[in-house]
């Protein structure tokens, strides 16, 4: 299973675009195939390049338009999953700007069951206006 050697076939990565569409988990894809091929031995590719897949290529693909606008939106697997369970009061905060590039930083944060702060999301953004935060929030 060299990295040179693996690869998802078109039918594959529909199969991903449509499970990730549907919310359901980079892990539970990847089971679904080794279940339908057999085996994890009968697939040419692993659980790691599913979840590669969908970082690199579903969400950024889908919001490569509207970053070049207005900024970037962060939200990785474990933050959307943790959005799903404490994801009843959240808190969204642009305090801080950074230095380099003059961006607004903006921060999702909820409150899990333990009475901690949980990381939802975050994002840089171009600048402070009413169409910038339209946006974000529709991402």
């Amino acid at each position: 299973m060299l990295k040179q050697h693996r690869e998802l076939s078109m039918s594959i990565r529909r199969t991903i675009e449509n499970n990730e569409e549907a919310g359901i988990r980079p892990s539970k894809t990847y089971q679904s195939f080794v279940a339908a091929a057999g085996g994890h031995r009968e697939l040419n590719f692993i659980e790691k390049d599913v979840k590669n897949y969908i970082t690199r290529e579903v969400r950024n693909v889908s919001e490569q338009e509207d970053a070049k606008e207005f900024g970037k939106y962060l939200a990785d697997a474990r933050s959307r999953a943790a959005f799903e369970y404490f994801g009843d009061v959240i808190s969204f905060d642009t305090t801080y700007n950074t230095n380099r590039d003059n961006l607004v930083c903006g921060s999702f944060v909820g409150v899990n069951h333990h009475g901690q702060s949980t990381l939802l999301g975050c994002s840089l953004m171009k600048n402070e206006e009413i169409e910038s935060f339209k946006w974000l929030f529709q991402c």
